[in-house]
């Protein structure tokens, strides 16, 4: 399809699961013959295909500022709790900016920290054209928080706020809820969500759950996450040619709460006791530090901060499974990437990843919070006798859901039907 252009609106270009999912259907929909570009808020990269509304140092320093301003006085106004939460302080007006005067759909993705708050979003009405928003989390229907968990508080008007020092019925996230309201009464746009779940979360919203909501997934680059021959990935990382890998992303603290570490921590423990010491290992990739942290009952190598999809997508291909307890996400990338790569998945059963992972098809679903079945999940990689299977399975499955053509095309049909509403 020609003559149609789409503006992507993120903070960052490709920093955060958001911003690499922006960036992916970026190229996508180009791959299908769309004018589309991105428009970030902050540019890190030198990607040419990027566009910055930040251009120039002084302006680069003022919005670096500005991001940092709101991460300060968001933790400001917080507990002290690893659960994201964005006050929105900071931001900018780019409702006459020319690059979305001349678009024909504005697709906003992640707009946090110092770029667009309510009061900017609202703007965009002027433009009168349609906007997509993808909700890559739930802070767009919050009064701040960017993963729920057990809280209910969105279904009505925020406030009471358990994360808040300051909590009482009209605190930081009823005034933050009220000002989304009042730009989303103003501004019509159509939820993207990315998983099932992720959309029946918005559907209970107070703000946004009389919207229109489209579930259509996240896609990735499959010619890059593409499976590599074993022996070969190991070869080229300087991992063991024989052992049972068991890979998993950044690890932070025990005390971490949205990453889930305690959990896998645990099912660890629980392995060693079932599985010889010498037959398998854990291999973590993302973190900048060894500091601080936690202890493994098995054997561990940490390869760092990982630089580019295609190391990355060897990490798959080395590893036996890839291992996520992460306790609440939308759609994450590394489960994506991790099938597309042949390398089954063992995960709790939350969020988006049973959008991913068939439980015994192409991965193991555990039961939430539940360490043993965490290990269970991992032991039954370890002794499945066609291991190959749930490779090609695997690769089947981001193929025929979550490809670069199958979800531009999904894209693609919306914008076309939004465009027919005019």
């Amino acid at each position: 399809m020609t003559g149609l252009k789409v503006i992507h609106l993120n903070t960052y270009d490709g920093n955060g699961g958001a911003g690499r999912a922006c960036l992916r259907l970026n190229k996508a929909l180009i791959e299908q013959g769309i004018d589309s570009e991105v428009w970030v808020g902050f540019k890190f990269s030198k990607n040419p295909l990027v566009r910055s509304f930040s251009s120039g140092t002084i302006e680069r320093a003022k919005t670096a500022l500005g991001i940092l301003m709101e991460r300060y006085i968001s933790s400001s106004f917080t507990k002290k709790l690893k659960i994201p939460f964005s006050v929105p302080v900071w931001g900018r007006n780019i409702a006459k900016h020319k690059a979305l005067e001349s678009a024909d759909i504005i697709h906003i993705h992640w707009v946090n920290h110092g770029f667009l708050r309510p009061e900017d979003v609202r703007k965009l009405a002027r433009l009168e054209k349609p906007i997509v928003w993808t909700f890559h989390d739930s802070n767009t229907f919050t009064g701040g928080c960017h993963v729920r968990y057990g809280c209910n508080h969105f279904e009505n008007e925020c406030g009471n706020c358990p994360l808040l020092k300051v909590s009482n019925p009209n605190d930081r996230s009823h005034k933050t809820w009220l000002a989304k309201s009042k730009a989303y009464t103003d501004l019509n746009f159509s939820v993207v969500a990315p998983s099932r779940w992720m959309k029946a979360s918005a559907t209970r919203s107070s703000l946004v759950g009389s919207r229109e909501i489209i579930n259509i997934p996240n896609t990735l680059d499959t010619s890059v996450f593409k499976p590599t021959t074993k022996i070969a990935a190991r070869e080229k990382l300087g991992l063991s040619p024989d052992k049972f890998i068991v890979l998993s992303g950044f690890m932070p603290s025990r005390n971490d709460l949205h990453k889930g570490t305690p959990y896998l921590l645990e099912a660890l423990e629980l392995l060693a006791k079932k599985i010889p010491q010498e037959n398998i290992e854990l291999v973590v990739f993302g973190n900048r530090t060894s500091k601080k942290l936690p202890e493994f009952a098995i054997k561990t190598t940490f390869l760092g901060t990982i630089s580019g999809d295609e190391k990355l997508a060897l990490c798959y291909s080395a590893a036996d499974v890839f291992v996520t307890p992460s306790l609440e996400d939308n759609l994450p990338n590394t489960v994506m990437e991790s099938l597309s790569c042949g390398t089954p998945v063992v995960a709790f059963t939350t969020g988006g990843i049973p959008d991913m992972v068939g439980h015994k098809q192409n991965g193991y679903l555990a039961g939430y919070k539940s360490s043993a079945e965490l290990a269970e999940g991992i032991e039954w990689m370890y002794v499945h006798p066609q291991r190959n299977e749930l490779k090609e399975n695997a690769r089947i499955s981001v193929m025929k859901n979550f490809s670069e053509p199958v979800i531009a095309s999904r894209h693609i049909e919306l914008y076309k039907e939004l465009l027919k509403r005019i």
